[in-house]
């Protein structure tokens, strides 16, 4: 279990990468501007899912001038979201998935819950937005685990147990804890542009890391 991660490492690791992302973490993407709208938030996070920043930069802009709210969004045809999301891929789940949210943020007048339950209770989120819902819009600490992060944390702390990462107790409990921090939204950012940049999923710059002398990928490699 995580228990067994000394606090002093995790710590090590969460000012180091505070440290490279305050210099070289993308800080330009659009939907890391302050003060968007919840709206704006789960809107970027959804088309984010399985895609690569870089795809949606341009694209996010485009599809908020397209779909400026919840209600234009449930007022199109589902072939017009499919349509408009061709460029990006996965544009049925996407289209589908967006059209009952927004059914469902209408009857619910664009609101989403501060309490994890209740947020639980709602059919179209998964665990991942559910995270970045507390995390960017209620401000409480949360990790946004998806594959990016987990290699990171996995390569530096310790491998998970299971194949799914949403119910690896071990890489659950580890990911809250690392983000658990005053700069929660930081860390989840430094990590996943850290993933992107140094720890890539194919020939990570392990020759360049700052995190290779306290990292178990490393120590296993070289």
């Amino acid at each position: 279990m995580s228990q067994n991660i000394l606090s002093s490492k995790i710590k090590l690791f969460q000012n180091s990468l505070l440290r490279w992302f305050y210099h070289s973490g993308r800080h330009h993407l659009p939907w890391r501007r302050n003060h968007l709208t919840s709206f704006e938030i789960v809107i970027s996070e959804t088309l984010l899912q399985r895609t690569k920043a870089e795809t949606i930069e341009k694209f996010y802009t485009k599809f908020l001038q397209r779909f400026p709210n919840w209600d234009t969004i449930a007022q199109a045809d589902i072939k017009t979201i499919e349509d408009f999301l061709k460029p990006i891929g996965l544009y049925r789940q996407r289209s589908k998935r967006f059209k009952d949210l927004a059914v469902e943020m209408g009857k619910r007048k664009g609101e989403f819950p501060t309490e994890k339950r209740e947020l639980q209770e709602i059919p179209f989120l998964g665990q991942y937005i559910i995270n970045s819902i507390l995390l960017q819009i209620h401000n409480i600490p949360s990790p946004l685990l998806d594959v990016n992060m987990a290699r990171v944390l996995e390569r530096y702390f310790g491998e998970r147990n299971l194949s799914d990462i949403r119910y690896d107790p071990y890489l659950q409990e580890l990911a809250s804890r690392v983000t658990y921090h005053n700069s929660s939204k930081e860390i989840n950012w430094a990590i996943l542009d850290f993933a992107a940049a140094i720890c890539k999923a194919r020939k990570p710059l392990c020759e360049i890391c700052f995190l290779s002398s306290s990292c178990q990928y490393y120590k296993k490699n070289i």
